[in-house]
């Protein structure tokens, strides 16, 4: 799965928050990620992000 750095995707369950929406910040084996509502940042395990992905909701551009 291509996550890139500043993708804004959907996950599976919503933030305590209420938001679904989360920034990728870091990508490797682990990625973290910012909830768009609050801002609240989490690392987790690129599986566990990607079996939990729902889809884009605005993609980065940008060339690596």
């Amino acid at each position: 799965m291509d996550l890139r750095t500043g993708d804004i995707i959907k996950m599976k369950k919503q933030h305590p928050c209420g938001n679904n929406s989360w920034e990728i910040m870091r990508t490797g084996m682990d990625i973290r990620i910012k909830c768009i509502g609050c801002g609240h940042q989490v690392m987790l395990p690129r599986k566990q992000v990607e079996k939990n992905f729902r889809g884009y909701i605005s993609r980065n551009t940008d060339s690596c």
